[in-house]
């Protein structure tokens, strides 16, 4: 891990960053200035002035996103602040240019109250035809997330959102592969933050219907303190809002405790959580999806080792990546071709089954497409330009 370190140290080191500007007209004439710039360049805001509508053909704004942190919740890094996470919001934008040729811009905002971060995309929103919210720690990117949803363009975060559709498209090989059905599997969630709790989201269809879904039916999320439940003393607002639709048959107790007779375990909270014996308590050939990162929640040879069917990571040194990249990209080149004003349930879970059929043949070992694969993106485009306005 530290050679990786270096040598991107190195290479951010000789680039100074790793994004830039390139000009889509020459300026080679007078003329040239002329229709890029004053005078010419009236014609084209006076046509915007006229009808807002336009901008999204005249200018960039069709093909814009903001990659927009307050650096509260950076990696597996934490509370680093913008300055530090600037790195990671520039790698975003090249990924977005990389695998579906978005324009994307870094913005780093040196704010970590919700009111000024909500007023400050509320303001720069009218160049961009996207906002990416990145990193923002949660509860507070629920808030910013649920407060930005009528500007009218798309506003996703990422690590909520994109984390579960990518497990949801995990978890529907998974099912594929060994022959079950996912609604009626018993799932433990460890992690309710931002991931956690979109990923019972998504797995409950909470606040979306009639999307080619059907719910998961029994999901338990846990945090440090063990499984969320109606009687726990102490819970917090967004940990309360958990109830209304997971936990329903009410089991206490520690994660290891719950992990009995499950099928499922997904791991977004800390490394060296379980051990062998945990595996081996829960039901036969249970699926593993263990994404704390650098560290999962337990390594994929001791799970495998303990009875595990089939084991998904966060990291790219192990089978089964489950991995932002493979979601995000086509999620939004989708969303800007169709005019799409949000990214909603639907084009979710068109997302996850485009991502899932990407692997025609899944086996134990290749759940996902590896995340350098470049057909993935336009497949998931495709699919959520479909499912706007379903």
């Amino acid at each position: 891990m530290s050679d990786f370190y270096e040598r991107s140290t190195i290479v951010h080191e000789h680039l100074r960053g790793k994004i830039g500007v390139f000009n889509k007209v020459p300026i080679e004439s007078q003329d040239d200035l002329s229709i890029a710039y004053t005078p010419g360049v009236a014609g084209p805001c006076l046509k915007i002035a006229e009808d807002g509508a336009l901008a999204r053909e005249l200018t960039i704004k069709r093909n814009a996103v903001a990659v927009v942190t307050d650096g509260s919740a950076v990696l597996g890094l934490g509370n680093i602040g913008p300055l530090a996470a600037l790195p990671v919001m520039e790698g975003k934008a090249l990924l977005f240019k990389e695998y579906a040729n978005i324009d994307a811009w870094p913005i780093c905002l040196d704010t970590q109250d919700a009111d000024e971060i909500v007023e400050t995309v509320r303001r720069i929103a009218p160049v961009f035809g996207g906002i990416n919210l990145e990193d923002i720690a949660a509860p507070r990117c629920f808030e910013v997330e649920a407060r930005l949803q009528d500007l009218g363009i798309p506003v996703f975060h990422d690590d909520q959102h994109g984390t579960a559709i990518v497990l949801l498209a995990a978890l529907i090989n998974a099912c594929r592969v060994l022959g079950r059905d996912p609604a009626k599997l018993r799932v433990v969630i460890s992690g309710a933050g931002a991931a956690g709790t979109a990923i019972a989201q998504l797995l409950r269809g909470v606040n979306f219907a009639d999307a080619d879904w059907e719910p998961v039916e029994d999901i338990v999320v846990c945090d440090s303190r063990g499984a969320i439940h109606a009687g726990r003393a102490g819970l917090s607002p967004e940990k309360e809002a958990l109830l209304a639709y997971t936990n329903q048959a009410a089991h206490t107790g520690s994660v290891h405790e719950v992990l009995e007779g499950a099928d499922v375990f997904i791991g977004v909270s800390k490394g060296g959580l379980l051990a062998a014996g945990d595996i081996q308590r829960m039901a036969e050939a249970p699926i593993i999806l263990a994404m704390a990162n650098p560290e999962p929640e337990i390594m994929p040879d001791v799970a495998l080792a303990a009875g595990a069917a089939i084991v998904g990571t966060g990291r790219s040194d192990f089978s089964n990546q489950v991995n932002n990249v493979l979601a995000f990209p086509g999620i939004f080149r989708g969303a800007l071709d169709a005019g799409a004003r949000v990214i909603d349930g639907a084009m979710k879970v068109a997302a996850a089954h485009a991502l899932a059929a990407a692997v025609a043949d899944p086996l134990p070992e290749r759940i996902l497409p590896q995340p350098m694969d470049r057909s993935v993106a336009p497949l998931i485009a495709e699919a959520v330009r479909r499912a706007v306005g379903q």
